[in-house]
């Protein structure tokens, strides 16, 4: 029964966020409040960018139907908690908003994060422990340890963390539907997590019912903002939705990663997987955000070596790459999906199954992803061999000479599609079956 507050809670925030979007569209489109096309956009028409105050009046209504229903009482019963993330959701917001429509400098940008990272931990979500299994604790090797952090290591590393999960999600913002999509599957494994632990007989639900809250509403609001941000969007989201979805995303795992005790985690889970259920609160993190933190990571580390601002823009992300490879953009959208709810339902699945079951799964799913993200290679090798093998007569009469890379032709085009591969191929064909 407990759940049907939640999605009350969810429900607010999802008809509220899309009918706003519906509202800020309109306006946006009457208006023109929308910014020129930058070289690095994937879209080809002007589309405005400020669904992301929608998604932020949806959450606040959300969590003010909350306050209301007796049951969350006790999410309610800290509200410097309520407060602090309301609070920095608004900073946020307003810094997206900004550089939405007057693009600001980086430094500007990460200053303010800094600033609303800091007001959520002032707030006290905020890491105030790591636990580790007993493989890596020391003293008694029958139980695992709480490393307790100092006050000022708290606030370090809880600031650090949500602004380089804002970023993170920030940076996979460049396809229509991503974000909201991944932070929808993200948060679906999440909640589900959140109240596996709560629901057992650990005693901890005081600790879990903010973080399922934030789960639910964030979800709500982005399944509210997708039906306008489906591809071809309607509505981008914009720095200001793209951030508050990263600062929710880190809220809802502060609020349980440092306040989980492993030894009762194990009790909860049965005693013959006890290693992976200490493990959990450090690895899902990593899991359900392993698409914008790898994306993240690698374009830090390639912006560095090229001797740039690692917040520089560029147009080398995940998913531009997928597009260079062949998908189209609902294919990239969807692959992306896929990688995130492999690996975060295979992290889950170690809480539900025996370990070996749990990692033949990931693995599977991993490598299912692996073969859908690589296929357009194959389609595009197969359509360079058969370039390559046709007369020359007859592959300029069919226009087919541009797929081969190694024929000047090929340099005076831009990159095919693979639609346009194959109608080549296809007047090919045609032309050597004709009597």
């Amino acid at each position: 029964m407990r759940l049907i507050y939640y999605l009350i809670a969810a429900g607010v925030a999802g008809v509220l966020s899309y009918t706003l979007s519906l509202l800020i569209w309109k306006l946006s489109t009457r208006y023109r409040l929308y910014p020129k096309i930058r070289e690095r956009d994937v879209h080809t028409r002007p589309t405005p960018r400020l669904g992301g105050i929608a998604m932020f009046l949806g959450v606040v209504a959300a969590f003010g139907v909350g306050a209301l229903l007796p049951p969350l009482g006790i999410v309610y019963s800290q509200p410097a908690h309520i407060w602090g993330l309301l609070g920095s959701a608004l900073m946020i917001v307003l810094i997206g908003v900004a550089d939405d429509i007057w693009d600001l400098d980086w430094l500007t940008k990460l200053a303010g994060q800094i600033l609303a990272a800091a007001l959520l931990a002032w707030s006290g979500i905020q890491f105030l422990s790591f636990p580790l299994p007993k493989l890596f604790g020391a003293g008694d090797a029958s139980r695992s340890v709480i490393v307790t952090l100092a006050p000022w290591q708290s606030l370090v590393i809880t600031v650090i963390v949500i602004v380089l999960v804002m970023n993170a999600v920030n940076f996979i913002d460049g396809l229509d539907g991503l974000v909201s999509g991944v932070a929808i599957i993200a948060n679906g494994v999440f909640s589900v997590y959140v109240f596996v632990i709560s629901s057992g007989p650990t005693g901890q639900s005081d600790y879990f019912n903010l973080a399922q809250l934030i789960s639910a509403v964030l979800i709500g609001a982005c399944i509210g903002f997708l039906p306008l941000n489906w591809h071809p969007a309607r509505l981008f989201m914009g720095d200001a939705g793209a951030l508050l979805v990263g600062l929710m995303m880190a809220a809802s795992t502060i609020a349980v990663t440092g306040q989980i005790d492993p030894d009762r985690l194990e009790e909860t889970v049965g005693s013959a997987r006890q290693l992976f259920p200490a493990l959990i609160p450090l690895l899902l993190p990593f899991a359900i955000l392993i698409v914008p933190l790898l994306d993240f990571g690698l374009a830090i580390i390639r912006r560095l070596r090229a001797g740039k601002s690692p917040f520089s823009a560029d147009r080398k992300h995940l998913h531009h790459r997928l597009l260079d490879m062949g998908h189209s953009h609902l294919h990239a959208v969807l692959i992306l999906y896929a990688w995130t709810a492999s690996a975060a339902v295979g992290m889950l699945l170690f809480l539900f199954v025996d370990t070996w079951w749990a990692a033949l799964a990931t693995v599977l799913g991993l490598v299912v992803c692996t073969i859908l993200t690589l296929a357009p290679l194959s389609r595009r090798k197969a359509i360079e061999s058969v370039a390559q093998s046709t007369d020359a007569a007859a592959a300029a009469a069919a226009d087919v000479a541009r797929f081969d890379p190694l024929d000047a032709a090929s340099a005076t085009v831009d990159e095919p599609s693979d639609s346009a591969a194959r109608d080549a191929l296809e007047r090919l064909h045609t032309k050597e079956n004709r009597p």
